[in-house]
């Protein structure tokens, strides 16, 4: 056996025997680059932490009863060769790989790990020569990108009827597999949740939050939420929030998990980010003063997908949509639960800790996910701005 299989092995035992394979550490200091809106890179986390500490004190996988879904024993098994161009990073989702690869004595996946960004180019260049079988994305925006190109096929409806229609194409070429939300995080010493305002536009005239609110501009889930913001508000609207955001002194940090730590340091009050990054700063510390906000039916409350997707030069389709199938099941909605801090998109599947469920937040309903492709237009208002 080579040290690549040995490895691989002993993933899959931590997986099963734990469901610790990330950790406080190498979870909660993983940050956005500039154009993936994915955990890409490590950094450790001040506060160490444990990952005893993960979900909220739920018992492992291997020890839970009645998660809920379809576990993998009861999907088709797989066999073959499968390529996987991950646009989610190595430190969140390489177990999970791992781990679904093991299960099958005839699979071979090779990922390719890079910013979902750079992938999609990547199979745009590579065109019909592209090695690639299946697209695993952190956001709507670029599976979204590659269905716009003709390059993702139809999954099939088993596959489809996994997940709510409001979070998979309504062509039926891609599909989420985890969700997250933008949320408020706000500093408990400072504020109430009633305290924080439910309209994402009222931000700039709160004068209590003058020089007090954080944000990161650089990180593509936050230029994801401007983007929603245009769709739905339009260009000059969305300019003068920008506008009136720096006119109340918002500080910029390079990612959100930095904002969520900035908050419960207190030196900042409240911030914008996506929900899990607060649930991974109360993980990692003992009772911090950091709790999150909601807005309400507006960009604010965006709630935003990663997913997959089988492309046109999938060498086997079926496996490609297989391998997609297995991020619905038990297991792995349970891993993104425990592991990464996100919604389980499995209605069966429940999220860790306090969060509400998807169905007591207030996403904007008449946004698409797929209108958030437009990221271009984001960055160039956002450089007029003056934030970038």
């Amino acid at each position: 056996m080579d040290d690549d299989s040995a490895s691989r092995r002993r993933t899959r035992r931590r997986f099963l025997g734990t469901g610790a394979s990330l950790g406080i550490a190498a979870l909660a200091g993983c940050t956005d680059a500039f154009d993936s809106g994915e955990e890409t890179t490590e950094s450790p986390d001040g506060d160490g932490g444990t990952s005893a500490q993960i979900g909220s004190g739920r018992s492992p996988f291997s020890d839970r009863e009645n998660v809920g879904g379809t576990p993998m024993s009861e999907m088709p098994p797989m066999s073959g060769e499968l390529t996987v161009y991950s646009g989610r990073g190595e430190p969140l989702v390489g177990t999970l790989i791992d781990y679904i690869e093991e299960l099958y004595p005839d699979l071979t996946i090779r990922p390719r790990y890079d910013s979902a960004a750079n992938l999609v180019n990547q199979i745009i260049t590579e065109g019909q020569n592209s090695p690639a079988d299946a697209f695993y994305s952190v956001n709507a925006g670029s599976l979204g990108a590659l269905k716009d190109e003709g390059r993702t096929e139809a999954l099939p409806d088993e596959v489809l009827s996994m997940v709510p229609e409001a979070f998979r194409d309504p062509d039926g070429t891609w599909i989420g597999t985890s969700g997250r939300a933008r949320a408020i995080p706000y500093n408990t010493d400072e504020w109430s949740e009633s305290d924080i305002p439910t309209d994402i536009s009222a931000f700039p005239d709160q004068e209590q939050f003058r020089d007090d609110v954080g944000w990161a501009p650089t990180y593509s889930s936050f230029q994801a939420f401007v983007t929603a913001m245009r769709v739905l508000q339009g260009d000059e609207a969305t300019r003068e929030w920008l506008q009136g955001m720096l006119d109340l002194g918002v500080k910029e940090y390079s990612d959100e998990f930095l904002v969520a730590q900035a908050v419960a340091d207190g030196e900042i009050s409240v911030g914008f980010g996506n929900h899990y990054y607060t649930l991974r700063v109360q993980a990692g510390r003992d009772d911090p003063p950091i709790d999150l906000a909601f807005t309400e039916n507006d960009a604010g409350a965006m709630f935003n997908v990663a997913g997959a997707a089988v492309l046109d030069t999938a060498g086997d389709a079926d496996l490609a949509a297989n391998f997609v199938r297995h991020l619905l099941s038990s297991e792995a909605q349970d891993y993104f639960a425990r592991e990464t801090f996100e919604y389980p998109l499995v209605p069966d599947v429940d999220p860790i800790g306090s969060l509400p469920s998807i169905d007591e937040l207030n996403p904007p309903e008449e946004l698409d996910l797929t209108q958030l492709s437009d990221l271009e237009g984001t960055i160039e208002l956002m450089r007029e701005v003056g934030v970038l």
